[in-house]
């Protein structure tokens, strides 16, 4: 997950968010067209409001995320939510601490045998995901492009694997994802990427500059990767069999490949500074029967980068991800409505979650995940809404995370009894990383994101080439008509997830919610 700028430190605590949350906040009035319905309106208003330069791109620590946090406590307190964090010390917001590292200087050192390497220090980048990390006098290990098997850890453990960055022709995406962190998730002590095909230096340092995050407490890691010039690369390999990039790429291509070494050792020092991020998800509750029954989570992110662009414009996160927070605002309220107007009650509490952090690697989800206010085995069913209204009304129904869990059943019964269609493949599970129910399933947690938008893989596509993660995500790109059919979907989800003759728990005999391994 990309970030641009660093990010400013909000001096407030969680309890004055919440004060202010409650009796300070006024959210903004939109017009809407005359055509919208009252749902509609009502999520175009929200929408347009936390997508407006007030809220200021909706930057975790910053004012805009306490704008954010007032507005979204607000409108759930007078829906009728009740905090769902239960901890009566931080009422509503559950704090979450991030650490942001941001590359400070890095080295880099060759030798063959005795002989000290000429290198220029300018065709080399080197970062850590630590504070430090070195690693001095390592042999050089050639891995190929690094999409076949990964080396046994006995044949990486203290060396630094040499992969090219270009693909040979035909290579399945499967084998494309993340090949560094699987070498350094297998032993490798660092790895160096040779830039041999469409980026450039420049570039990959430029992106490697901006800050990184993680959980504070966590493992931060101290991991080290090299990107390289070809012209770098060959005075690297200055001396030795393979003397510049070209040959390297025939031994790649070679029938047979296997690992070697290039007789030659690296040197690979980076640093990094480091700052602390104090942010917040926020939860409310809907209270059932029998909370010994389990419970359903419903959840959104609220964050987004600020500023992006460049030049540096506000990133308004219009589609990405105020659709989202509108959409399960607005389910809150279906619920509770209908439970007054004499709907049956539900079973099982409700939380309603809006996690912090997505964007900087689903860091908000993680921190619930590991800090859960319930048993995360008492939740029968969480559904993510990510980038939605990108849709009119009436579209096809995909799954993110469809064959992942349990869940698919219980959907596929309450899609069908609205009349909806269900898309029949799976190509929306190319999203299922992407987004906070990952990071749920990451903890045996039966966790989906159910969208109107990700049946329609044209339109998606073109959000994403267009208009995600820029300034031009605004909110007059919406589509309310499919917002409000995700709404109703998701209030008769929750319906059917929270009733527990219909869904019975994990264990108790009837049908598992369980999450399988993807």
């Amino acid at each position: 997950m990309s970030r641009v700028g660093r990010l400013r430190l909000v001096r407030a605590t969680a309890v004055a968010v919440a004060g202010l949350s409650l009796l300070n906040a006024a959210a903004p009035v939109s017009s809407v067209a005359r055509r919208d319905t009252p749902l509609e309106a009502a999520l175009r208003s929200h929408v347009v409001t936390l997508s407006s330069e007030e809220f200021g791109g909706r930057e975790p620590g910053t004012d805009g995320e306490m704008k954010t946090l007032r507005y979204l406590a607000r409108q759930w307190f007078d829906i009728g939510l009740e905090s769902g964090t239960n901890n009566p010390g931080s009422a509503w917001f559950a704090p979450v601490e991030l650490v942001e590292r941001v590359p400070a200087a890095s080295r880099v050192a060759f030798r063959r045998g005795k002989q000290r390497l000429a290198v220029s220090q300018d065709g080399a980048f080197v970062v850590t995901s630590g504070l430090r990390s070195l690693v001095e006098n390592a042999p050089v290990l050639f891995v190929g492009h690094g999409t076949g098997p990964v080396p046994p850890r006995a044949e990486l453990a203290g060396r630094i694997a040499l992969m090219l960055d270009s693909l040979p022709p035909g290579t399945p995406s499967a084998a494309t994802e993340d090949r560094p962190g699987r070498l350094l998730d297998a032993g490798a002590s660092a790895v160096i990427v040779v830039l041999d095909g469409d980026r450039r230096i420049d570039e990959v340092t430029a992106r490697r500059r901006r800050a990184g995050y993680a959980l504070a407490g966590g493992q931060l890691g101290g991991d080290i990767e090299a990107f390289v010039t070809p012209a770098f690369a060959g005075q690297m390999l200055a001396g030795g069999a393979a003397r510049d990039v070209v040959a390297l790429r025939h031994e790649a291509a070679a029938a047979g490949f296997v690992p070697r070494l290039l007789g030659v050792e690296g040197s690979l020092e980076a640093t990094s500074t480091e700052t602390r991020v104090r942010t917040h998800n926020l939860i409310g509750k809907i209270e059932g029967r029998n909370p010994a029954a389990g419970a359903v989570l419903v959840m959104a992110h609220w964050d987004h980068f600020g500023q992006c662009g460049t030049p540096l414009r506000l990133c308004p996160g219009a589609v990405d991800n105020a659709s989202g927070v509108a959409v399960i605002t607005e389910v809150a309220r279906s619920l509770v409505r209908g439970q007054a107007r004499g709907a049956k009650p539900m079973d099982r509490d409700v939380y309603f979650l809006a996690t912090t952090g997505e964007e900087l690697g689903l860091l908000g989800a993680m921190a619930f995940a590991e800090n859960p206010p319930l048993p995360l085995d008492k939740v029968v069913a969480a559904f993510n809404v990510d980038s939605t209204g990108l849709v009119p009304a009436g579209r096809p129904v995909a799954i993110v995370g469809r064959g992942m869990t349990g869940l698919d059943a219980g959907i596929g019964r309450v899609v069908a009894r609205m009349k909806r269609r269900l898309a029949n493949d799976d190509a929306a599970n190319a999203f299922v990383r992407r987004q906070d129910s990952w990071a749920l399933m990451q903890h045996d947690v039966p966790a989906v994101m159910v969208s109107s938008s990700y049946g329609d893989p044209e339109r998606l596509d073109r959000f994403m080439k267009e208009r995600y993660h820029t300034p031009a995500d605004k909110a007059d790109l919406i589509e309310v008509g499919g917002m409000a059919d995700d709404v109703t979907l998701h209030t008769e989800l929750v319906r059917e997830f929270a009733d527990a003759k219909r869904v019975p728990a994990p264990g108790s005999g009837g049908a598992t919610t369980k999450a399988a391994t993807p």
